[in-house]
């Protein structure tokens, strides 16, 4: 079973490590400040736009030494954005990793913003707009959200609008920052083979945190503007004040918060039509979901996998490309949030195909919904997602940020062996009741770029 190390700070920081052989780290900061945080009308694109400043200068450090002071060492350094957070993460040989946890808490407190900096960066994010603008394949999913979740934060792209962000100076992202870049809105994250007590240590040091009945001796240390080194971290701390691998199983009670958005449960289906002139057609086909807290999520997780996997046998790739050649690709997709999620198809096909394309899509929704896989269907089924899972597993870098977001968002410690678990009690009858709710054609929104 996996066996998590977690911890909270007195600032109310939630820290999080998960112990492995590997002597390359994964770690960083997750920050609940996202799309769907920005007050709708004057801060659209804000928390992308502040993931890039981010990195151009701290009260410490201008933005060449920020870049270079984990490749100096052969440290990667990166960051992204979505709707419910901002990631901030390293990859780093486990001995570089004071530098790591000093320039990441460094950067997510202490960043200034400088507009100079903004003058500059303020046109690579335009350029990244206008790239994206130029992408209909992924407009398109920003698009259909938009009309799912009309009026909420969670419609509107994550990167804004060239003139929005244009717009921004110096005072919008400190006042952003911090209203959201607070200790007690993120988690730090790490996965690998380092000390849990003495990463604890690191923390409180960058984030200028004493150990409880030690103020007086260590005010200085924790105010100074030092790097902090491993020698000066390996003091001893005062007992019952670092938590021990033994403590950590009851501190991970974290609630998921209420719903900050009224989004509606079901929206009725429709069909839209935007001329985007692109050189074939870009379809999505779905509707709003369930969130992660939902019984049905798991059983649409399974479906969703069927239907339009990863795999070359899902049910759709069949129907469109192997037997038919329509597409190049087809896939679906599901996003569960706190309160809500989205279930989704997207396929691009010649415009003459469109309509042929949608009659094959909908006669495979209602092969489910007519009728119950099979014994033999659903443990098929089964048998794949939970190789995909092992599999994806398998990539460190992705499995530390997707343990780091579930622990930020609703304080779960990702366990793999549940999940399988999980996986096993899915039934036919759940799956079938699933696509009955999901795939009713007045439910459906269909969106078509032509």
């Amino acid at each position: 079973m996996t066996k998590y190390n977690t911890h909270t700070l007195a600032s109310g920081l939630r820290v999080i490590h998960l112990p492995s052989s590997s002597p390359v780290v994964y770690c960083g900061y997750a920050v609940a400040a996202g799309t769907r945080d920005e007050m709708t009308g004057r801060e659209e694109g804000m928390a992308h736009f502040c993931e890039h400043m981010t990195f151009k200068g701290t009260e410490r450090r201008g933005s060449m030494k920020i870049l270079g002071y984990l490749e100096s060492v052969g440290g990667d350094l990166n960051a992204y954005t979505n709707k419910e957070g901002t990631v901030y993460y390293s990859a780093i040989l486990k001995e570089h990793i004071a530098r790591a946890v000093d320039l990441l808490s460094d950067i997510v407190f202490h960043s200034v913003y400088p507009q100079t900096e903004i003058d500059k960066e303020v046109e690579v994010i335009c350029d990244e707009i206008e790239s994206y603008n130029d992408s209909p394949a992924e407009l398109i999913y920003d698009e259909f959200e938009n009309i799912l979740f009309k009026g909420s934060p969670l419609g509107h792209n994550i990167l804004g609008t060239a003139e929005q962000v244009r717009a921004f100076k110096t005072e919008d992202a400190l006042r952003f920052t911090r209203k959201l870049y607070r200790p007690d809105n993120a988690i730090f994250f790490a996965y690998g083979d380092i000390d849990f007590k003495k990463l604890v240590k690191l923390i409180q040091k960058a984030l200028g945190e004493c150990p409880k009945g030690r103020e007086l001796a260590c005010s200085a240390d924790c105010k100074s503007a030092e790097t902090p080194t491993e020698e000066r971290i390996a003091e001893e701390t005062p007992t019952g004040e670092t938590p021990t691998e033994e403590m950590e199983a009851g501190d991970a009670n974290h609630k998921v918060q209420s719903s900050k958005f009224n989004v509606q449960s079901k929206v009725a289906g429709q069909t839209i039509v935007m001329q985007k002139n692109t050189h074939q057609a870009h379809v999505m086909i779905g509707t709003q979901a369930y969130d992660v807290n939902d019984d049905r999520r798991m059983p649409l997780y399974l479906l969703n996998n069927m239907l339009g996997g990863p795999g070359m046998n899902a049910k759709l790739n069949l129907a469109l490309r192997e037997h038919n050649g329509l597409v190049y690709t087809v896939e679906s997709t599901m996003v569960a949030y706190g309160d809500t999620g989205t279930w989704s198809i997207y396929f691009g096909c010649d415009e003459h195909d469109v309509k042929r394309c949608l009659r094959l899509v909908r006669k495979e929704l209602d092969k489910f919904m007519q009728k119950p896989l099979s014994d033999a269907q659903l443990k098929a089924a089964k048998k794949q997602i939970k190789g995909q899972i092992g599999v994806a597993c398998d990539n460190r870098e992705n499995f530390a940020l997707d343990f780091g977001k579930s622990f930020l968002h609703y304080g779960w410690e990702k366990n793999v062996d549940r999940l399988y678990e999980q996986v096993d009690e899915i039934t036919a009858a759940q799956i079938q009741a699933v696509a009955q709710e999901l795939f009713d054609k007045d439910r459906l929104t269909t969106l078509i770029f032509k």
